[in-house]
């Protein structure tokens, strides 16, 4: 069944370099394959793929989540390495002074890659 197996997430890109920077440099993913066509990153036990499209995405939904620990250090290490946590001010959805939000069953923050997939890291409950 296939719920015994790890998934990995692919992600679209309209620029592999950017990409490359941002879940390399600045998220500290390892490089594992790279092509013209994507680079997989590990993470953990698994991989994040970005291919490259020519249209990216339009989806501003959750496109991957880390489930991490502790989600304020993770936020923090993040910040420090210069990637910008998202801020929201909704009704129900709002953001601490540490961007974390909490949602119930968790507290999560959210991070957006340069081709815009929506990417949160999870802390649950």
């Amino acid at each position: 069944m296939l719920r015994n197996y790890l998934v990995n997430p692919v992600l679209l890109s309209k620029d592999l370099s950017k990409a490359r920077h941002f879940y390399g440099d600045l998220l500290g993913l390892e490089i594992v394959n790279e092509s013209d066509k994507g680079i997989w990153f590990r993470s953990g036990e698994g991989t994040i793929s970005v291919t490259k499209s020519t249209v990216g995405t339009k989806d501003e939904q959750t496109q991957a989540s880390w489930r991490v620990d502790d989600v304020r250090s993770e936020v923090k290490t993040l910040r420090e390495r210069g990637v910008k946590i998202e801020e929201y001010d909704t009704p129900g959805f709002k953001t601490d002074k540490d961007g974390v939000v909490d949602i119930g069953f968790a507290l999560t923050a959210y991070i957006i890659d340069p081709d815009k997939n929506a990417l949160s890291i999870l802390q649950l409950k």
